[in-house]
């Protein structure tokens, strides 16, 4: 469900992408395994943070094998600034043994396959399948879901039903392009707690000024 018009939505969509046109996932990663290692450390931190501590761990720890045989604890050693390191660590750590034992070492590109794996939920996977495999996918992380609400693109109350909307009011050509463009324009004007109206590139298309039209 839209707060705002097919055309209107489709409105927002070009003028998010015009203003984003090449930005993308802000992760630095080197190969498909780090991708999906860095999204399962992003979760709830972020991206600048585990910027920071991934060339360390990937140092000792470039692929799925090399990670496996690592001790949780040496992989929580080179995490620890960011939140819930514990936990990440233990997941990072069962992710890589699932990789090495059921594909080998090698990052599925399957959504069904990717959910099955440990710390990996449906934002990991779409995120994996959208920058590792070149699928068409919306991500709702809290930028997207924060910003498709507040500009009026949906009205969810949840990340999941907010993703199944997106997706009927944005043409799949887009979805990637307009999950980041959302995420970048999340950071840069519309936060949360400060978001700057004023000269804002979507502001006369808002929900705010636009309900029901």
């Amino acid at each position: 469900m839209s707060k705002l018009s097919k055309q209107k939505c489709l409105e927002v969509k070009d003028a998010l992408l015009a203003a984003y046109p090449e930005e993308g996932c802000a992760l630095h990663y080197g190969n498909m395994f780090q991708l999906v290692v860095s999204v399962v450390l992003s979760a709830q931190t972020t991206d600048v943070s585990v910027n920071r501590v991934t060339p360390a761990l990937f140092e000792i720890a470039p692929d799925a094998q090399s990670m496996a045989n690592l001790d949780p604890a040496e992989i929580a050693e080179k995490i620890h600034s960011i939140g819930m390191y514990k936990t990440k660590s233990a997941n990072v750590s069962k992710l890589a043994k699932a990789l090495v034992e059921k594909y080998g070492g090698e990052v599925p590109g399957d959504y069904d396959k990717l959910v099955e794996l440990p710390g990996v939920g449906r934002k990991t996977a779409n995120v994996v399948l959208a920058e590792g495999f070149g699928q068409q996918r919306i991500a709702v992380d809290t930028h997207v879901f924060r910003l498709a609400n507040r500009i009026g693109l949906v009205d969810e109350p949840d990340a999941l039903k907010t993703e199944l909307a997106l997706m009927k009011v944005i043409p799949e050509e887009n979805w990637t392009r307009t999950h980041h463009a959302l995420i970048w324009h999340g950071r840069r004007v519309c936060s949360a707690r400060n978001p700057q109206c004023e000269g804002c590139c979507i502001e006369h298309l808002c929900k705010k000024n636009n309900v029901n039209q």
